[in-house]
């Protein structure tokens, strides 16, 4: 994320949440004890970041896909690209305050969720698999037809 979109989010995500801060684990800049953490089916139990898309629609990143364990250590799973020295190498270029975009979305807020681009309307489709008590493991990518 663009550094001043890292901190706000961060910030809130901190205060929301209302457990006190560790050291973090690089490249994490957001950690917390997991002992201050709940879990749940859904994973860890923290606030929603909700993504607000065009025309106002919120796709909800939940702690499944928000947060990355490390043994008793628990971070947002964002990246602030400005305090990131090898920042090209995660998918930012020239990071910090002058990146090329401002959010990269990542494989870790992606994965059990279904996407859908429909190129003609200029729409995204997306759908949560955790909350159907589903996940891509389940899925056959074959077809008979």
């Amino acid at each position: 994320m663009e550094t001043t979109i890292y901190k706000a989010v961060a910030d809130a995500f901190v205060k929301s949440l209302g457990a006190p801060t560790v050291s973090p684990v690089a490249p994490f800049g957001t950690c917390f004890a997991t002992k201050d953490i709940s879990f749940s089916r859904i994973g860890p139990g923290v606030p929603a970041i909700d993504l607000v898309l065009q025309n106002g629609v919120e796709w909800p990143i939940i702690g499944a896909n928000s947060m990355v364990q490390f043994d008793d250590v628990i971070c947002l799973g964002f990246v602030d690209a400005g305090s990131n020295p090898k920042a090209s190498q995660v998918g930012f270029v020239n990071g910090g305050s002058h990146p090329v975009t401002s959010i990269t979305i990542g494989a870790h807020q992606l994965e059990n969720n279904l996407l859908k681009f429909d190129l003609a309307a200029s729409r995204l489709g997306f759908r949560s698999l955790f909350l159907e008590h589903d996940n891509c493991q389940n899925f056959r990518f074959t077809s008979s037809t």
